[in-house]
């Protein structure tokens, strides 16, 4: 469908804009007009990661006139293979400073506002009614129903994308001209079944393909240009090069934007969607142990005072990065499909170990569940070994 303008044209242009913007003014459907709205546009990216990086550093070529990037991390080298917008010189640096930085470089006719803070239900409200347009550059799902639920009580057009891999999918959520994020995925998968990219990867260039994608859904509904990709699911796959979308329709027992919503205001999104399943909370909460137990525990088991079996849960891929000395690979799967659980020793301890105590605890709990009842896992998992006992390895 087609949707009016989402800002009016009220600034003009200066000479430097109409030479910087030259081949967005000679396209009719953009023009001048195009041009001063989006110059008096103010854009929210939620993010300066994989997303964020080609999102913002196209909305500042574009003339976006004010871009907001909302951001409490810091810049690390794992980084730099997908978000572009930071390099070796902003190591260490917050991402959103790190950004600004860039943006400044790429556009310095526009202004930048820094939000150095978490994003929660305390403060996403009056964040997000500073400007006209979110675009969510996220990687979890507690921040994307967040987003999305503030942005339906705001009345917010919501530019969502999502990468893994090879893969990414990409559309437009606004309740009042059709559906919101909940009327795609009415609740989260549960938790440990669909895997970050920290845990799964993804190739770097796809963050460009979807990152564009959402700038350009951007630039049409704040010039009322195009069919912006509301009720449409775009699903791009790089291996085979395909783009296909679908529609999405407007849910009417949406819980959110439905005809009688339950959800009326911001809830605890990290207890909705859960870090971990209430089976592996359970599991660990008495059975966890610190990467420097795990040290002692390993030197003891070298004197031959102990033993014990040190399982990592991680993918082969994974394995081949980073070790933790003495551990045997059993990948999750083989646990949660009950294959690895005939070979697990009768006469040791268990102790499992992943990236940063997510999987392992998962594991745990089916371990536990199968008899195990005195194994445990490592909080932490390698980063943390990496971090303090072995910071010559490499991280990831």
């Amino acid at each position: 469908m087609s949707l009016p303008p989402l800002v009016e044209p009220i600034q003009e242009l200066s000479i430097s804009e109409v030479r910087r913007y030259s081949r967005h003014l000679i396209i009719p459907d953009v023009g001048m007009a195009g041009q001063r709205r989006l110059k008096s546009a103010r854009v929210l990216c939620v993010g300066a990661g994989g997303l964020g990086s080609p999102a913002l550093m196209y909305l500042a070529a574009a003339g976006v006139g004010t871009i907001g990037v909302v951001d409490f991390d810091v810049v690390d080298e794992s980084n730099l293979q997908r978000q572009v917008i930071h390099g070796e010189s902003t190591i260490g640096m917050p991402k959103a400073e790190s950004a600004q930085q860039r943006i400044a470089e790429i556009n310095p006719l526009i202004e930048v506002q820094v939000h150095r803070e978490r994003l929660d239900s305390s403060n996403v409200l009056d964040l997000f009614a500073q400007y006209d347009l979110i675009v969510d550059g996220t990687d979890n799902f507690a921040t994307r129903y967040l987003v999305n639920d503030a942005c339906v009580l705001l009345g917010k057009p919501y530019i969502w994308g999502s990468i893994y891999r090879f893969e990414g999918q990409a559309s437009v959520f606004w309740a009042e001209h059709g559906p919101c994020y909940r009327c795609l995925y009415p609740e989260p998968p549960p938790p440990g079944m669909v895997p970050s990219c920290a845990e799964g990867g993804v190739l770097g260039v796809l963050c460009a393909s979807i990152g564009s994608i959402q700038v350009t859904e951007a630039i049409k509904l704040l010039t009322g240009i195009g069919e912006p990709l509301v009720g449409r699911l775009m699903l791009y796959d790089g291996l085979e090069m395909t783009y296909r979308a679908m529609k999405v329709r407007k849910d009417p027992e949406c819980a959110v934007c439905g005809e009688n919503p339950s959800v009326t205001e911001l809830i605890d999104y990290e207890a909705f969607c859960g870090s971990v399943s209430d089976e592996a909370a359970a599991a660990a909460r008495e059975s966890t142990i610190s990467v420097l137990t795990l040290k002692q525990m390993l030197d003891e088991r070298e004197r031959g005072e102990r033993d014990f079996e040190l399982i990592d849960v991680r993918e082969p891929n994974e394995f081949e990065i980073v070790s933790i000395p003495g551990a045997k690979l059993v990948p999750k799967g083989e646990f949660l499909s009950g294959k690895a659980l005939a070979s697990l020793p009768n006469d040791k301890q268990i102790v499992l170990h992943c990236k940063v105590g997510g999987r392992s605890a998962e594991v745990l709990a089916v371990v536990k569940d199968a008899g195990f009842t005195d194994a445990i896992h490592v909080g932490g998992g390698v980063v943390a070994w990496v971090d303090q006992v072995e910071p010559d390895k490499p991280s990831y």
